[in-house]
């Protein structure tokens, strides 16, 4: 989050742009077009107030600020029916064509009319916002920065770096305050999959299913923090399609036994990818020793997926993280995927590795004497694969 010295620099790099334009003692301002700011960032990051912040410090300015979440599209009754399935999150959620023609419009002098968005109803009203040129125009959205074609129009692009459980905790409460939104149709999902698997009595059909569309969300989430390059295409109607192309120097690397049930997750989302293994042995409840590594040839110059599903007390995970180090993959590379984490993990892997990213879909409450994650799914390995043949379900002992 921006504080507001960092505020007043940029802004008085924006006034700098005005008085450019200033000839002798007393002169007028002169400029042909507004200076036009992108303001970009995760969800409840902040931008928001970043805007008004940059609002209050240029008061000798005419400034409008234009959201991005006014051009999302409004919903079909059937899309509302599975409202909880839409992806709000995605460039398709919102018309950008409407709001490229808006933003030009403005800078080159003309009033537009901005739709307004109900957020309870998931569509643009009747009434609109009519909005007039100004000196100073700010877009805000969390995809404000992703079209170039947007991009082109901005002087200045802000992007405004949160961390992640703060936004979350913000979300929470603008869905369910500002927007009338329960809490439960935030993380109902996720939630819903994580009480079938680890309830006692879910079955092994049942636990494998629900466990592998949990896997396949983290995979997909973590492949999002892959570096990327803008590519511009050409579509079979013979349109122009500017997208993105991400890091092909990849590879997985399971930890044996429980992190090959996110092999195939892997596999379905990266064709033809490369995964590597390492197998460590627990010795006591601190000792770990590696037994065997299998790991591509190459994997230095490569971006590494670790896949173990329960991060509980981060020994084994340290020795795994360790072991790419010494094979030459920089800790920055490394994205690290579970589906259950205790913070005594968290805090062991990121205190030795603070380079390193973790994707994980729920942090659990801590671990027990025998450090054993609470209140923990049982033991991963046995109820995926089915070898449990005991008459109770431990809570598992994976690091």
């Amino acid at each position: 989050m921006m504080d507001s010295g960092v505020v007043a620099a940029l802004t008085n790099g924006i006034k700098d742009h005005f008085s450019l334009h200033q000839n002798g003692a007393g002169a007028e301002v002169s400029h042909k077009q507004p200076f036009v700011i992108g303001v970009a960032g995760g969800t409840a990051s902040g931008k928001t107030t970043v805007c008004n912040m940059i609002i209050a410090q240029l008061h000798d300015q005419r400034v409008i600020l234009v959201n991005q979440d006014s051009f999302y599209h409004s919903l079909s009754d059937e899309q509302i029916g599975k409202v909880n399935e839409y992806n709000f999150d995605h460039p398709d959620a919102f018309n950008t064509e409407l709001l490229l023609s808006c933003m030009e419009k403005l800078k080159h002098g003309q009033a537009v009319s901005i739709p307004n968005y109900d957020f309870k109803s998931h569509k643009s009203t009747e009434l609109s916002r009519q909005v007039n040129p100004s000196d100073v125009i700010i877009l805000e959205g969390i995809l404000v920065l992703q079209d170039p074609r947007v991009r082109n129009l901005m002087n200045m692009k802000i992007f405004v770096d949160t961390d992640s459980d703060v936004r979350l905790a913000r979300r929470i409460q603008r869905d369910t305050v500002e927007r009338g939104r329960n809490i439960q149709n935030v993380l109902d999902q996720i939630r819903g999959m994580h009480t079938i698997i680890r309830d006692l009595k879910t079955t092994k059909h049942d636990f494998v299913f629900y466990a592998d569309r949990l896997i396949r969300l983290v995979v997909e989430h973590g492949l999002g923090h892959l570096p990327f390059s803008e590519k511009q295409i050409i579509t079979p109607t013979g349109s122009v399609y500017s997208g993105v192309v991400f890091c092909r120097r990849l590879c997985g690397v399971s930890i044996i036994r429980s992190g090959e049930s996110m092999e195939n997750a892997l596999r379905a989302c990266c064709k033809g990818i490369k995964i590597g293994k390492i197998l460590i042995h627990g010795e006591g409840n601190n000792g770990r020793q590696l037994i065997y590594e299998k790991l591509p040839a190459d994997i230095a110059s490569r971006h590494v997926l670790l896949l173990d599903p329960v991060l509980a007390s981060g020994n084994s995970a340290v020795q795994a993280i360790s072991l790419l180090l010494s094979k030459g993959v920089a800790e920055s590379n490394i994205i690290f995927l579970n589906l259950i984490a205790a913070p005594e993990g968290i805090h062991a892997v990121c205190k030795k590795f603070p380079l390193l990213k973790i994707v994980t879909s729920e942090i659990d409450l801590s671990l027990n004497k025998d450090l054993r994650v609470i209140p923990g799914m049982g033991e991963f390995g046995d109820r995926y694969f089915g070898t449990d043949n005991s008459d109770e379900i431990q809570t598992p002992r994976f690091t």
